[in-house]
C-alpha cells in the first residue's frame, strides 16, 4: 500500500506478519507493528534495510510526478531527516546520527535525474 508498509514487512519477509503488515489500513499501523520488538526479525535485517530503504524510496519517488519533482527541485541541496529520537536514520536530537535516510533521498534524486537526462 505504501512504502513504509514495504519496509517494514520486509523486516519479517516469510513469515506470516509480512502479509500482516502489508495488509493493514494506514501507514502508521505498519510502522507500530514493524516496531514491535516481540515480533521475530529476519536474521539478515541490519545487512539488508539499507538496500530495502532505497527500493522503497526509488519506488515512491519514481511513481509519483508530483513529489519526485520536490525531491529533484532540492538541487545539489544536503538532506537532513530531522528526527529527535532516531539515530540511524535520522540526525538524532544533538545532530550527530547517520541521517541513512537523508544520504538515500540524495541518492534517489541523482538516480531520478540522470534517469531524467537519459530520456530527453
Amino acid at each position: 500500500m505504501t512504502s513504509e508498509h514495504y519496509f517494514q514487512a520486509q523486516k519479517f519477509c516469510g513469515t506470516k506478519y509480512e502479509e500482516k503488515i502489508r495488509l493493514l489500513d494506514n501507514p502508521m499501523k505498519a510502522a507500530k507493528m514493524g516496531r514491535n520488538r516481540a515480533l521475530p526479525l529476519r536474521k539478515d535485517w541490519e545487512e539488508v534495510k539499507d538496500d530495502i530503504m532505497r527500493k522503497a524510496v526509488f519506488a515512491k519517488f519514481s511513481q509519483n510526478k508530483e513529489i519526485r519533482d520536490v525531491l529533484i527541485s532540492t538541487g545539489k541541496e544536503n538532506i537532513v531527516e530531522e528526527t529527535i529520537n532516531d539515530y540511524y536514520w535520522g540526525c538524532g536530537r544533538n545532530g550527530l546520527g547517520k541521517n541513512m535516510l537523508g544520504y538515500i533521498l540524495m541518492e534517489v534524486r541523482e538516480k531520478l535525474l540522470f534517469l531524467e537526462n537519459l530520456n530527453d
